[in-house]
């Protein structure tokens, strides 16, 4: 009787570590595949576009990627073109241009002129305008716009909104 008490004792108590042992590694495993923090925050970047100057190209950055911010001018609006136009960002009265800084052909990070209010990719000599559409190939395309949501005076980069919602659907961006 001593045997089997002892065997049984011996047998749960086997039982219970490897349980234990089970459900830690099932735990960390869980851990491990998790995204970290400093991942979860670079979702979503909120931009508050009070503070931006007209003509003035300001670089921010949303998932390790640069993104082109820029105030239009009374003059830029006042001769864009319809396709031009679609490509704005409203928020408030005033209209921007947002978009991912690479460019479309090869990735490569196009430079700012403000006095030609236009971009110029140094690898291969692509040209933007001052909305993103390409003014001179070989990028394939305009810049892209990243998903954005409109909050107030506040744009959140990684969500999509409305105005973002109808641009994809009207094939202005990806």
């Amino acid at each position: 009787m001593k045997e089997n008490s002892r065997r049984g004792f011996m047998g749960k108590a086997f039982g219970a570590v490897a349980g234990v042992g089970a459900v830690a590694s099932l735990y960390a495993m869980k851990r491990s595949w998790d995204p970290l923090p400093s991942v979860k925050a670079a979702g979503f970047t909120t931009l508050d576009m009070s503070g931006y100057e007209e003509n003035q190209l300001v670089t921010e950055k949303w998932r390790g990627k640069p993104i082109f911010v820029m105030k239009k001018t009374a003059e830029m609006l006042a001769k864009q073109t319809e396709a031009q136009s679609a490509r704005d960002i409203k928020v408030g009265d005033d209209h921007y241009m947002i978009a991912i800084g690479l460019c479309t052909h090869l990735g490569c990070i196009p430079a700012y002129n403000p006095d030609e209010k236009g971009f110029l990719c140094a690898c291969h000599g692509g040209q933007f305008d001052w909305a993103g559409d390409v003014t001179k190939t070989p990028p394939p395309r305009g810049f892209d716009i990243p998903p954005f949501k409109i909050d107030g005076m506040k744009l959140v980069l990684g969500e999509e909104g409305p105005e973002y919602k109808a641009m994809k659907e009207n094939g202005i961006t990806l």
